[in-house]
């Protein structure tokens, strides 16, 4: 059991869960909202509305979609929120891995936002439901993340337990590292120059590297805080393990067709997570340079 509790939880985290998320209001919520103001304040109201609206939309915000994307009020609130808290704690953990480790090298570590959604989200790369599970932004560095996922990582992949839920939380995070270090623009490149099948061997190296930096998370968040318990590692190993693309593609009764690969096998993402871990340097996660996966 990963010793979250009780820990200062990051301030970075987005609470999106019951929000609208189809973009915008319905052309229906308009007119209501004009109608009140216009028996309320009257016409001159009415005028005050649309130029705060004008005004904000001057300036680049748009004003439905800040309204849009308020917060239910129907929601838990955070403090007695356990996912939130799990969520919150872990980023925080994160946070002070990784500016830590910046920070010896010469470097300042910009913190992410993790947005908690349920259902669907919009993000800065489009619009996503949970199925595609949780994803990293680079145009917004912001990950995204549907908790019914870690209910989903126990029961259908069968890897239960907080710290393979704080993997996947680090793995995302390890994205963010990779785009503040100019990697993920370097992968976008290359990407663009290749094939199908080329773009895909690129992005398993990248995704690989991911899972390295999460081990190098784990092993330096149990250096500085005392993280971890008993068999941590072992779920984390579990889980890196029960997302390969080859198990994947098996247990969905496909062939198994390493060309597609995006992810990299079971076997290639628990042994660099284990690199990382064992490590704790980042250094140690080139994969792009590895000669053999």
């Amino acid at each position: 059991m990963v010793k979250w509790r009780d820990r200062e939880v990051s301030r970075n985290v987005e609470d999106r869960r019951g929000a609208s998320s189809g973009g915008g209001l319905s052309g229906s919520v308009v007119p209501m909202i004009l109608q009140l103001v216009l028996s309320k304040f009257g016409i001159g109201g009415v005028v005050a509305l649309a130029a705060g609206f004008f005004a904000l939309q001057a300036i680049g915000v748009n004003p439905l979609a800040l309204l849009s994307e308020a917060p239910a009020t129907s929601r838990t609130s955070a403090a007695d929120d356990e996912s939130y808290q799990f969520v919150g704690s872990i980023l925080g953990e994160t946070e002070d891995v990784w500016t830590n480790i910046f920070a010896n090298s010469g470097g300042r570590y910009v913190e992410p936002t993790l947005v908690m959604f349920t259902g669907q989200v919009n993000s800065a790369c489009g619009f996503a439901s949970a199925a595609v599970g949780p994803f990293y932004c680079p145009a917004d560095q912001k990950v995204y993340l549907d908790t019914s996922f870690f209910d989903e990582l126990a029961r259908r992949f069968g890897a239960p337990g907080d710290f393979a839920a704080a993997y996947v939380i680090a793995h995302e995070i390890g994205h963010h590292v990779q785009t503040l270090t100019g990697v993920s623009d370097q992968v976008r490149a290359a990407q663009s120059r290749g094939d199908e099948a080329e773009s895909n061997a690129i992005q398993v190296r990248m995704e690989l590297q991911a899972d390295c930096y999460a081990g190098v998370w784990a092993h330096s968040a149990e250096k500085l805080h005392d993280f971890l318990d008993a068999g941590d590692i072992e779920e984390g190993l579990k889980a890196a393990s029960a997302i390969g693309d080859d198990t994947l593609q098996r247990n969905a009764g496909r062939r198994v067709t390493p060309e597609s690969f995006t992810h990299g096998t079971s076997e290639q993402r628990s042994r660099w997570f284990r690199r990382g871990f064992d490590s704790g340097d980042p250094a140690d996660c080139d994969t792009f340079s590895a000669n053999s996966l």
